[in-house]
């Protein structure tokens, strides 16, 4: 069991992915397995000056708890605002963002930059520790650069500021997603901080996930890319093994998407997102041909009831 302060959950996380960790997917996540899930990160700018679309992403409902909200920034008093404004929400926990690479992130000093800027970094964890009641977590890569693993050293820095669990990428800032995670440098923060520490990195089972709990020891496992177009990678089962199961389970996607989403408005996105579940099948990219050639909703969502009835096993006769 995971625990981070007064949360609890099952060991297996969603990560914060950016476009896709939305409502529908996390509740999606939660319904097969995922024990916390985690939002798409947050512009600390956009809460503050209350842009209406950054607001937007601040929806949550029961059923997805417990859940935390993803935040990044690279000023300490607007991190600190913001955090506020999600503590006013219900959620579970916040969370830091101090390891994504992408350039239009860390260019403005923030995501993964932080690593190489350690005092900023505890300024910013200090001054939203010092904000709101709820557990403050900070998700973190193993460095710079390859030259620059110091990743041990910011675990310390930010349990000392007050951190509630620390989140692990295995991969430095300059690796991107390329390369394979180093489990080493998660047990190496593990063994180095008293707070739980999440392990990340090129998980696609729950079979590697314990894998990495039993290399690494820590305390729970973030699954993020693996996840895209297969929620079933947090049950045991894994995804299904026929085209009727995995269509309904885009169905079911796209059924939450129109239910809490501005659906109609975000068509070209829906259909990138659904076209993941029919990746490595036979006849994929006829499937996806197909899927973007729908014009509406009610065509994407006839596509998908008549892929699961066509795939569908007969009636056993009598």
């Amino acid at each position: 069991m995971l625990q981070i302060g007064a949360l609890r959950s099952t060991p297996w996380v969603l990560a914060p992915l950016a476009g896709y960790s939305d409502l529908p997917f996390r509740l999606l996540c939660r319904g097969h397995g995922a024990g916390l899930v985690v939002s798409e990160m947050i512009s600390c700018h956009g809460l503050v000056y209350r842009q209406a679309a950054t607001m937007a992403m601040l929806r949550t409902v029961p059923a997805e708890r417990p859940v935390s909200f993803q935040l990044f920034g690279a000023d300490p008093a607007i991190m600190a605002e913001a955090a506020a404004i999600i503590a006013e929400q219900p959620v579970d926990c916040i969370d830091i963002n101090m390891g994504c690479p992408v350039k239009k992130v860390t260019r403005r000093g923030a995501g993964a930059a932080l690593m190489a800027n350690p005092d900023l970094a505890e300024a910013i964890i200090s001054a939203v520790v010092g904000r709101v009641r709820l557990p403050v977590t900070v998700k973190i890569r193993s460095g710079p650069n390859g030259q620059q693993l110091n990743a041990v050293e910011f675990a310390r820095m930010a349990e000392g500021a007050g951190a509630a669990a620390l989140t692990v990428h295995g991969r430095n800032w300059a690796q991107g997603f390329a390369g394979n995670a180093d489990r080493g440098v998660i047990a190496a923060v593990k063994k180095a901080v008293a707070i739980p520490v999440l392990g990340n990195g090129d998980i696609t089972s729950l079979t590697e996930a314990r894998e990495m709990i039993a290399d690494t020891g820590c305390d729970g496992v973030m699954i993020g890319r693996a996840a895209l177009g297969n929620p079933w990678v947090f049950q045991e089962t894994g995804r299904p093994q026929n085209l009727a199961g995995i269509a309904a389970g885009a169905q079911q996607h796209l059924q939450l998407i129109e239910q809490f989403l501005p659906a109609a408005r975000l068509l070209g996105l829906i259909k990138n997102h659904l076209c993941r579940y029919f990746r490595g099948l036979p006849g994929c990219a006829t499937l996806r041909q197909q899927i973007f050639a729908t014009t509406t909703l009610a065509d994407l969502q006839t596509l998908l009831a008549r892929l699961s009835r066509a795939a569908s096993p007969p009636p056993p006769s009598r």
